[in-house]
């Protein structure tokens, strides 16, 4: 009887979550995230940052604005933390550059815009919404999307604004591996795979979806992984919105956020059955990281097949969750 009880108590408490409204989620990227492995202040720093995100995103929905206005106010707080691989926190290149990817889509009409490889660009997630906004393409790189941030007004740094000792250290850590040909395990925590990404559902039923990122720690030859490419790390339409986080490579040959809602389109697939198939298969592959995912009734799905994964989310009302670890 005791057993049956907990058994329905469980059950009991997986509906009340699951009847929750959502309106905003987002992610700080997937990795070697155990409770072992951050300070107390360390881990009061990744919530507060979280719970900022979540704030000012919830704030523009509330205000009735667009959830594009929502995705970018989030990303932007997660972009201007050093705790982040985005923005300020990018990780190192390995010739000791910072260089930066993002993307946003809305579902309504499934308008995107990305950019790629910049390096002066203060905050990517703006230049992405720039790109679908005001020009005619999806996808701009390097110096051509810097010359377009600069065009429309966008706010210009030098790259030293995104140097940070602890990330160049790690770096250094890794070079000096490659050098004594030592292993390098990709599940090491100086090996950042380390994302940001939000979703959000605004009042009048729209879903839109962003990701930005710095890449792969001691990344070469000007690699692209999955945060920029529409159908990888991000995509919306009106059912549902999806932002990534991973070893981006594996992201960019299953198509992640893109299977992620075709299983929900055209088969019927749950919001959470959906994003654990496409880890499934990213996992098959050789890959691991995560995906957040939000559908057009609120339901959400953020799950991981690494140690943890920093997300978050916001109900309707306001009523905060913010999560790191996984079951251990």
């Amino acid at each position: 009887m005791g057993k049956t009880l907990i058994i329905l108590t469980f059950l009991i408490s997986i509906t009340l979550f699951s009847q929750e409204k959502y309106v905003l989620v987002v992610h700080g990227g997937a990795g070697y995230i155990k409770k072992n492995s951050l300070s107390p202040k360390k881990e009061k720093a990744y919530h507060d940052a979280l719970k900022l995100a979540l704030e000012k995103g919830y704030e523009e929905i509330k205000q009735g604005k667009s959830s594009l206005d929502a995705v970018q106010e989030a990303i932007l707080i997660l972009e201007n933390s050093p705790l982040f691989n985005a923005g300020k926190g990018a990780v190192f290149t390995n010739d000791g550059k910072n260089e930066l990817d993002a993307s946003i889509m809305f579902g309504k009409t499934e308008e995107a815009g990305a950019v790629a490889g910049v390096s002066t660009i203060k905050n990517p997630i703006i230049a992405a919404r720039s790109v679908m906004e005001k020009s005619p393409h999806v996808l701009l790189s390097r110096a051509g999307a810097e010359e377009f941030a600069k065009e429309n007004g966008l706010e210009i740094v030098e790259p030293s604004y995104f140097f940070t000792q602890e990330n160049y250290d790690r770096l250094q850590k890794i070079i000096q591996a490659e050098k004594e040909k030592t292993s390098v395990s990709t599940a090491n925590p100086d090996w950042k795979f380390g994302t940001v990404g939000a979703v959000a559902l605004d009042k009048n039923g729209n879903i839109s979806a962003g990701t930005s990122t710095g890449g792969m720690m001691n990344k070469k030859w000007a690699r692209i992984g999955d945060s920029p490419i529409i159908g990888a790390g991000t995509y919306a339409n009106q059912e549902v919105g999806i932002s990534s986080t991973g070893w981006g490579e594996f992201y960019i040959k299953s198509v992640a956020a893109y299977d992620v809602a075709a299983q929900i389109k055209y088969a019927q697939t749950p919001i959470s059955q959906a994003v654990t198939n496409t880890l499934n298969h990213i996992k098959e592959l050789g890959g691991n990281g995560g995906i957040i995912a939000l559908n057009k009734n609120g339901e959400i799905a953020m799950q991981f097949n690494t140690p943890g994964m920093f997300r978050g989310a916001i109900t309707e009302n306001g009523k905060i969750l913010i999560e790191f670890y996984g079951i251990e």
